[in-house]
């Protein structure tokens, strides 16, 4: 990637559509030209980067400080949201001459006439598809229409979607494209295989894998935060080294686990897919996916982070018989092969760790130096047993946890053509809770009539906010008006940072309700929840239910 952008960034001033997987140099390829190109007698914002997350913000502003440590002058400044706002601004009036920033912090910043960028000459959007992804469309437009209409766009993008197609038509002029690997497609050499289980042995799954492959080094994606603490929790009461990635971590946090984990002292990484943006970690070994996500785009994102350098990887599914449709659908999209393996049964993976173990034992370097003063009293103690009784003794003492565990392990494949059982241990959420604490239920004065969509709120949200870490619930769009429910913990920040803002052309008017979001099988209503609540009319009063 750096070879085919960087000589054409510093030569010519042309917009660049770049297809590339992460961990490609991205970072590089844009960051190097655009400090090269600063004018550092120039206080002003010249050169604009805009990505989805925090951590991702953070990562490359740190990147683009370490390029550029030997150059006295320049200022780069990261501003995103979950994070006071005062020092950004502080930093702002200071100058800062490269500014990486999430777009709803940005657009704040534009907002207030804090982040002027008349004198940008370069806009960078990295990851971009995964900005659209978390409804963040909106946000990109608005900053993209206040700044020069001469400067040079350049979009890095995983995957090249109808949206990214149209943003890259409304906004850049003939621009060169160019490709680290295929667009739309993983890692070449990953092997794409799944395993069809019942939903309530997905641990279970996930236990065996981690068994059978003793040298893992992985990720495991999750859909929530919850689910993302429960399994990390399980793996580490269970012996494994494991943990987690999420929302709720602070930067200090995540920094420590992510420090564990790419010196190897975790093997395995359970994580969200937006708590895991920015993640740059070479030699995975496994992807796997503990939930199948809804987009094909995010499959392709998870598989991308093995098989890197030449080096082949595996991406595992768990997936039971109702998700086999949207398996075959990420197939046709990304032009993938998946196949179907058999969950491995308790001798393979006792045989595996056994031999496992010999050849550890093989391998493992004897200092006689060191030992040599404990060797007659350990030959003495052990004298008693003859050369088999040894090695039995000496085995067993590994691999005993092994042996006890999987002697009588049922065979929790299944054919496919059985539904999906959910009798079992399977987490059930109480009514009205997120996976961190309780929800509100909010209503919102507007609809579908007024081009409302999922992603388009899921941005306004994030725009109020000013980040993009909040947990949203149930989302339920009607004619006039809509439903929605957000972790409590942001009910407050939510009602202040929303005052005053409009919905094309309409003022918003956002209040707590009693009701919840509901579903309707056959309904023209846009809803997206499993929860009943009571309804309300297209004026948004709510109707009484009559009684019998």
């Amino acid at each position: 990637m750096q070879s085919k952008t960087i000589p054409h960034l510093l030569s010519t001033d042309q917009d660049l559509i770049a297809s590339a997987q992460t961990g490609t140099g991205k970072t590089a390829a844009f960051g190097l030209p655009s400090i090269h190109l600063t004018n550092i007698d120039d206080k002003s914002t010249q050169t604009l980067v805009l990505c989805p997350t925090r951590e991702l913000c953070v990562q490359i502003a740190k990147d683009l400080g370490d390029y550029s440590k030997y150059m006295k002058g320049i200022n780069i400044l990261a501003v995103y949201g979950g994070a006071s706002i005062q020092p950004q601004i502080k930093s702002l009036k200071k100058g800062a001459q490269i500014v990486i920033g999430t777009p709803g912090r940005t657009k704040d910043l534009i907002k207030r006439k804090k982040l002027k960028l008349n004198n940008v000459s370069r806009v960078v959007l990295d990851e971009a598809d995964e900005m659209l992804t978390m409804g963040f469309k909106e946000d990109l437009e608005d900053i993209l229409a206040t700044t020069p209409q001469e400067k040079q766009t350049l979009l890095f993008s995983a995957t090249m979607s109808k949206n990214i197609i149209s943003i890259t038509k409304k906004y850049m002029s003939d621009p060169l494209e160019v490709s680290a690997g295929k667009a739309n497609l993983g890692a070449e050499n990953v092997e794409h295989i799944y395993y069809m289980v019942q939903a309530k042995d997905r641990y279970e799954v996930l236990k065996r894998i981690a068994d059978i492959n003793p040298t893992i080094y992985g990720i495991v994606f999750c859909r929530t935060r919850r689910e993302t603490k429960e399994v990390a929790n399980k793996l580490m009461h269970d012996g494994y080294n494991a943990d987690a990635i999420h929302g709720e971590l602070s930067q200090g946090q995540r920094d420590e686990v992510m420090g564990k984990f790419r010196k190897r002292q975790l093997q395995i990484l359970v994580a969200t897919d937006v708590a895991a943006r920015g993640l740059d970690v070479n030699d995975l070994t496994h992807i796997i996916n503990y939930n199948l996500p809804d987009d094909s785009e995010i499959y392709t994102h998870r598989s991308g982070r093995t098989g890197r350098a030449g080096k082949s990887g595996v991406s595992i599914a768990i997936i039971h018989t109702r998700e086999i449709r949207r398996l075959k659908e990420i197939e046709r999209i990304s032009g993938i092969s998946f196949s179907k393996e058999l969950v491995p049964n308790g001798i393979d993976i006792c045989q595996t760790r056994l031999y496992t173990l010999i050849d550890k034992i093989k391998k493992v370097e004897v200092d006689v130096k060191q030992i040599g003063l404990f060797l007659p009293e350990i030959y003495e103690k052990l004298s008693s047993l003859d050369r088999e009784e040894l090695i039995q003794h000496f085995v067993s003492t590994e691999f005993n946890r092994y042996l006890s565990y999987y002697k009588n392990a049922r065979d929790i494949n299944i054919s496919g053509k059985h539904g999906d059982s959910r009798s079992g241990k399977r987490g059930k959420r109480a009514k009205g809770q997120s996976a961190t604490g309780p929800f509100t239920n909010f209503y919102i004065n507007v609809g579908y009539v007024s081009k409302l969509n999922p992603g388009r709120l899921i941005g306004l949200i994030n725009e109020s906010l000013g980040s993009s870490n909040a947990e949203i619930g149930q989302i339920d769009i009607k004619k006039t008006f809509s439903f929605f429910e957000i972790e409590k913990a942001k009910e407050a920040q939510l009602m202040r940072g929303i005052q005053g803002k409009e919905f094309e052309g309409r003022p918003i008017a956002l209040e707590i309700s009693q009701e919840k979001p509901e579903r309707r099988a056959h309904s023209k209503d846009r809803s997206f929840n499993r929860k009943r609540g009571k309804r309300k009319g297209s004026d948004g009063r709510r109707k009484r239910r009559r009684r019998k």
